[in-house]
């Protein structure tokens, strides 16, 4: 069984972002840059499986900048076989629908059993390329994946839904995205970080796989959110009931 696992470079969830000095976006400059924390769990998921015998190749697909090379060898530092990076310009606006497409075409290249994906980025927070190329791949798909097991011909993916879980039975290839709590992924080791260096990565772009990654919307602006304003301390529910009907008009 062969697995493609999709990675996106985002900057490292412990940075602090700030707006450019247009608001025309986030100031990435001189920011310390990571692997998407959801698609390092579909990365460590992946290799659990290979672990259990039941996959034999893992595939890392990153469809970015020529510096996503380094979260590809993040992957395979982690445990993955080979990588390919669908490379873009560096000032590329790359959206989830033209991120799906380029995963629909490499899908059709190598023809894997199961499709990982982290449930989103911690950057755009969209959570819309895993259902978007599932869609485009006419695949089935089990989105936000908490638990999961696989045989030759099915996967079974508990999903958290609101009250509760869910247990779905898709028939493979299929497409799953991965929460929080499917697993937790391992530090690389030294050794393994070394090897990683040797392992191949292909190179493609997106007009070689005839995909049209022009940006479908645009963003107006960003900013910061408005500070939120001091609390007051009430002496009496009366108190509360009369702030709340004639200041904050919410009742």
């Amino acid at each position: 069984m062969k697995v493609l696992v999709s990675v996106k470079r985002v900057v490292d969830y412990n940075v602090k972002v700030s707006p450019k000095a247009d608001n025309s976006g986030v100031n990435l400059n001189n920011l310390k840059m990571s692997l998407n924390p959801f698609c390092e769990i579909a990365v460590e998921e992946a290799v659990r499986l290979k672990e259990k015998g039941i996959v034999e190749e893992i595939v890392v697909v990153s469809i970015g900048p020529q510096e996503a090379q380094e979260q590809i060898r993040a992957a395979l530092a982690i445990g993955a076989d080979r990588g390919i990076l669908v490379k873009v310009e560096s000032d590329t606006e790359l959206q989830p629908l033209a991120v799906a497409k380029c995963l629909k075409e490499v899908f059709h290249r190598e023809q894997p059993n199961l499709v990982l994906m982290g449930k989103q980025s911690i950057d755009g927070d969209n959570n819309q390329t895993g259902q978007m190329f599932a869609a485009l791949a006419n695949l089935p798909q089990g989105t936000f994946a908490s638990e999961l097991s696989v045989n030759p011909t099915h996967v079974t993916v508990t999903r958290e839904v609101d009250g509760g879980f869910q247990t779905l039975q898709l028939t493979l290839p299929a497409v799953i995205t991965s929460d929080l709590r499917l697993n937790e992924p391992r530090y690389a080791s030294l050794p393994n970080i070394m090897q990683a260096k040797k392992k191949p990565i292909d190179e493609t772009t997106p007009k070689e796989l005839n995909v049209d990654s022009s940006p479908r919307f645009s963003i107006v602006s960003v900013d910061f959110p408005p500070e939120r304003q001091e609390g007051v301390k009430v002496s009496s529910v009366d108190e509360l009931l009369e702030k709340l009907k004639n200041e904050a008009k919410v009742i």
